[in-house]
């Protein structure tokens, strides 16, 4: 588990494919590695990735098929700048939300501009996400716990402070650039609870709507 406040950016410094999947190194510049350890998770632009080697200045990571295809691995390139965070220990501060590091889908930025002294940014969701994206909440942009500033439809809208700017990816984003998202887990968990025992013949879609809550008692009826 990680809290989506990032602790360093690194860079990729090799990619190599492997049968299929993905190994990856990772130079962690700022991030103190003295406390990791083989079989630890490390949130890589939000992916959580499993340490399988420690060079000295980074790590080694495997990433497979059903990380390649849900994330945005597959186009990282040798020299591109990762946001990473270590795995929370019962002494972290739970700074920003409970990440799990599990990426939901990609999105993209549609657009950044000049608020005051900070960007504010217009992303766009996989239309299957956007139930989960809430005025005022959280959602995890490449490992990074933000607020949601405004929602429509699948788009919405983050202000983005010079220091998160300064520490994060997020100051190379332009329009088109892809993102990983995850949505906040406990929306998911809800949403999950809310299909009662229905959940048990569900088939990993969701049926929760207006209709659904207002049948089961958790909306009024009009």
């Amino acid at each position: 588990m990680f809290t989506g406040i990032i602790e360093a950016v690194g860079e990729i410094v090799a990619a190599e494919p492997r049968g299929g999947d993905i190994r990856l190194r990772v130079k962690s510049n700022g991030l103190d590695l003295s406390d990791v350890a083989l079989g630890d998770s490390i949130a890589t632009n939000g992916v959580c990735l499993t340490v399988i080697e420690l060079p000295g200045d980074g790590y080694w990571a495997d990433v497979s098929v059903e990380t390649i295809d849900n994330t945005t691995v597959a186009s990282w390139q040798v020299g591109q700048a990762v946001n990473l965070e270590k795995a929370l220990t019962p002494q972290t501060r739970l700074g920003g939300h409970i990440v799990s590091g599990h990426v939901d889908g990609v999105g993209e930025v549609i657009s950044r501009h000049r608020d005051a002294r900070s960007e504010r940014f217009r992303l766009r969701a996989p239309d299957n996400l956007a139930k989960y994206i809430a005025h005022k909440g959280s959602i995890t942009v490449d490992g990074t716990s933000l607020t949601v500033n405004a929602v429509q439809g699948a788009e919405f809208e983050l202000n983005i402070v010079p220091h998160t700017l300064e520490k994060t990816v997020m100051g190379q984003y332009r329009s088109g650039s892809k993102i990983n998202l995850e949505v906040d887990v406990i929306a998911r968990y809800l949403e999950r609870l809310l299909q009662g025992e229905q959940a048990a013949h569900a088939d990993g879609s969701s049926d929760l709507s207006m209709a659904f809550l207002q049948e089961h008692g958790f909306a009024g009826r009009k």
